[in-house]
């Protein structure tokens, strides 16, 4: 387990890991695909699941207050090199949500009624009802306020991928597996193990609000001598 967290945290070959841990290529390359596996098939229906009603409803609430109702969220792709890629599988993988599928969602937009969330995305993708891309030449202020706050609401996901590859060495180097499923393994195990992180760091009895109450309870500030304090005075003065 050891070599594994190494690869995926600092990206080190496996051949370098013979010098450190005493343990041969082969050996650390099958304990880094086992590694994978048994994360994905623990932790991944937790971490790596489809939306929930739950989580729907709280991002339309967020996302309504930036000015997109009925938005799900950003989509882009993270470019991850091949060095053994096969000829023949060069090209991208589009997911359901290219094709015009997601999550149901409930909303109202000018008065008309939506049962379908959207994604932000750029202009790589193909037009599709569940994809909202920026306007390239906006004319007129209304156009080119939705272009500006597009373009800045997609940078979140951008920051993600910066951060995953911040954390997981191997996604920013060049890719060493020469199966695209070995890939994917690594890949998941990085975004479930990312997540994992950011649930450890974060308080869930912390509530969502950041809006100050309007009422708050005053602090009662004793500025009377404590018996400690002053029984510390006499002491440090015989010392």
């Amino acid at each position: 387990m050891t070599t594994a967290i190494w690869m995926l945290a600092y990206g080190m070959p496996a051949d370098a890991m013979e010098e450190y841990m005493r343990i041969g290529e082969s050996t650390t390359v099958e304990s880094l695909k086992r590694f994978c596996r048994a994360i994905i098939s623990i932790h991944e229906e937790e971490y790596l699941g489809s939306l929930t009603t739950t989580d729907i409803s709280k991002l339309l609430r967020e996302e309504e207050k930036r000015g997109f109702p009925g938005m799900l969220g950003s989509l882009d792709c993270m470019h991850w090199s091949w060095k053994n890629c096969l000829a023949a599988w060069h090209g991208q993988y589009i997911s359901h949500l290219t094709e015009g599928r997601a999550p149901p969602a409930n909303y109202t937009i000018n008065g008309h009624q939506y049962t379908m969330g959207y994604f932000l995305a750029d202009g790589n993708y193909p037009h599709r009802e569940t994809l909202v891309q920026t306007i390239s030449q906006p004319q007129g202020l209304k156009r080119q306020l939705f272009a500006t706050m597009q373009e800045a609401y997609r940078k979140d996901v951008e920051r993600a991928f910066g951060v995953l590859q911040a954390s997981f060495a191997i996604v920013h180097w060049p890719a060493r597996f020469l199966s695209h499923e070995d890939l994917g393994y690594i890949m998941k195990t990085c975004i479930i193990l990312h997540n994992m992180i950011i649930e450890d760091k974060h308080d869930d009895s912390v509530d969502d609000d950041y809006d100050p109450p309007e009422m708050a309870t005053p602090i009662q500030v004793s500025r009377e001598p404590t018996p400690l304090f002053t029984e510390f005075i006499p002491r440090d003065h015989m010392i």
